[in-house]
């Protein structure tokens, strides 16, 4: 597998303090909810799930991210663009505290999960268990030669990856 690139790694890395902080800011609602201290728990209560689910969201991209699993990229990206807005309304609130390192997060996890080399990585498939050149067919036995295998670490197009898998199904006969 080739070297994990920087800017991957600080995706995934601001991506996770960014689903650290949802998830302890819902537990700190939370908390506060279950001990009277919300002045509307109804609200107190959604904001509670909602951020627990984001949080829980925001880590699971940056695992994602991290491994290079190409479904995350689109996530990572969506979840910076709504932090944007609400570090916008926290700034209107008077929150500077709160609002300016959180848009300074999201820019920079933007910057890193969309620039040149991010891309690069999260486009290539970095599966290690293609080495085998030739598979067994379990109805007959027979060793047939495989399709020609790319090395980990090339890209592959969805046209490349779904004619993969229908050669992998089982055919009525």
């Amino acid at each position: 597998m080739s070297k994990r690139p920087i800017t991957v790694q600080a995706a995934a890395a601001l991506e996770a303090v960014e689903g650290v902080a949802a998830v302890g800011f819902g537990v700190y609602t939370g908390v506060e909810t279950a001990t009277g201290g919300a002045v509307d728990p109804a609200s107190a209560i959604g904001v509670t799930v909602l951020a627990l689910a984001g949080g829980l969201g925001m880590l699971a991209c940056a695992r994602g991210v991290w491994r290079a699993d190409q479904w995350s990229r689109a996530p990572a990206v969506l979840t910076q663009l709504f932090a944007l807005p609400v570090a916008w309304s926290l700034w209107q609130s008077d929150r500077p505290a709160i609002a300016i390192p959180m848009a300074a997060v999201a820019v920079l996890a933007l910057v890193t999960v969309l620039s040149p080399p991010s891309t690069a990585w999260l486009i290539t498939d970095h599966d290690e268990d293609e080495d085998d050149d030739v598979r067994e067919d379990g109805d007959k036995g027979v060793r047939e030669e495989a399709a020609p295998v790319q090395s980990p670490g090339e890209p592959r197009s969805l046209g490349q990856r779904l004619k993969e898998r229908l050669k992998e199904q089982p055919t009525k006969k």
